[in-house]
């Protein structure tokens, strides 16, 4: 099994590079996991102390059950992947049975902040965008996808986000094999990356 770890900021377009690596090989082939759906279970807590949580911060993974997770499918066995809400800041009571594949990525912005995590990646991608593109990108989704209203997504962003990213995401970049930069020229990062699965698998 190759497995691939795609970080970066948020709203840095992780999910694009994704897509365009997961089209480029058979679906049975490929798996994703989401660093999302491991934030720690959090229902000993009230609605609103969940709100007050600094969901960027390593600290809110739960690495333990990804790192178990993972190497569960290394080992050749499904794993009940959590799922998160984003409404309710928790995890919900629902699973997603994952199989092994030949190719799984893990997705999120903080998986090369833990370094069990990152030895287990054959490969680690880091994207990279612009500042105010990844902070247009988060409003866009926050306000339409999950809900939030702008003072609380900007507040968000200054107090937490912003001073998240630059003492643990950014810093990740170092462990990076390959850096894509996050737009309309990255074909070239991903072509790479390809031949390099094509590679590995061949």
């Amino acid at each position: 099994m190759l497995v691939i770890g795609i970080a970066g900021g948020t709203g840095c377009g992780k999910t694009t590079v994704v897509n365009q690596i997961i089209n480029e090989l058979p679906d049975e082939e490929v798996g994703v996991i989401s660093q999302d759906s491991y934030y720690n279970d959090l229902s000993h807590l009230a609605f609103d102390e969940r709100t007050k949580t600094n969901f960027d911060h390593p600290r809110a993974i739960d690495f333990e059950l990804l790192c178990g997770h993972l190497q569960e499918l290394k080992n050749g066995n499904p794993i009940h992947q959590p799922v998160y809400s984003f409404v309710k800041h928790n995890r919900t009571k629902d699973s997603i049975l994952t199989h092994p594949r030949k190719v799984m990525i893990v997705e999120g912005i903080l998986i090369m902040t833990n370094p069990k995590i990152r030895e287990m990646f054959d490969i680690k991608i880091f994207v990279h965008a612009d500042s105010d593109e990844r902070l247009i990108r988060r409003l866009k989704r926050d306000i339409n996808e999950r809900g939030r209203d702008l003072n609380e997504v900007l507040t968000r962003y200054q107090n937490t986000l912003k001073p998240m990213h630059n003492q643990f995401i950014e810093p990740t970049k170092e462990y990076a094999d390959i850096i894509i930069p996050n737009n309309k020229y990255n074909t070239v990062a991903v072509d790479i990356v390809r031949t390099i699965i094509n590679e590995k698998l061949g």
